[in-house]
């Protein structure tokens, strides 16, 4: 009778624990989703995208707790430009001055802190690992039932990315990059 009435306690317990407490690991679809940059510098600005390699959010009792995501630094492509001039910028961006793609061909968020603000909406901490050196990040993202948004500005001299930054050279003039940069992401699940 005790072991009868031990064993029933127990698997009440873990049925209790499974539904009190649920655990889900959120894929991104990578082709449906889009991160978009913009640049900036003195005489304008050029934007361009970055495709996902690989993304995910973990959720716990209905609520984001964490997250890892892939950038596939060798598909930088800009939107603002054609021709010439687009292959042009293209190339730089993933040469040695700016992202180094040949040495450092991904770029990567891991999530390392998450509160919540209420209406869907997390403030979210981050490790952003860029040409293997990696900074934090804060930024919010607003969660749906099937997508999530975000836009986050990034320091690029705090990635070693120096090429045209006033940061670095002087008399740069109307040649010189802003450091910042902005991302926005827009994941599908």
């Amino acid at each position: 009778m005790k072991k009868n009435l031990l064993k029933g306690l127990a698997a009440s317990v873990i049925v209790l624990s499974t539904v009190a407490f649920t655990s889900l690991k959120k894929e991104i679809d990578v082709k449906e989703s889009k991160v978009t940059w913009t640049g900036k510098k003195v005489t304008g600005s050029h934007t361009g995208t970055i495709n996902l390699k690989s993304g995910f959010f973990n959720i716990e009792d209905e609520k984001l707790v964490g997250g890892e995501f892939v950038m596939d630094m060798s598909s930088i492509t800009n939107e603002d430009l054609t021709g010439e001039y687009k292959q042009k910028l293209e190339g730089h961006l993933k040469s040695e001055d700016f992202f180094g793609v040949k040495k450092h061909s991904t770029a990567k968020l891991v999530i390392t802190n998450i509160a919540e603000k209420g209406n869907g909406t997390y403030g979210v901490v981050g490790n952003l690992t860029i040409k293997n050196i990696t900074k934090p990040v804060t930024f919010d993202l607003k969660m749906k039932e099937d997508s999530a948004n975000a836009k986050l500005t990034i320091d690029r001299s705090k990635y070693d990315v120096k090429y045209g930054s006033g940061s670095f050279f002087d008399d740069l003039g109307d040649k010189t990059i802003y450091d910042n940069f902005d991302l926005e992401v827009n994941l599908k699940f």
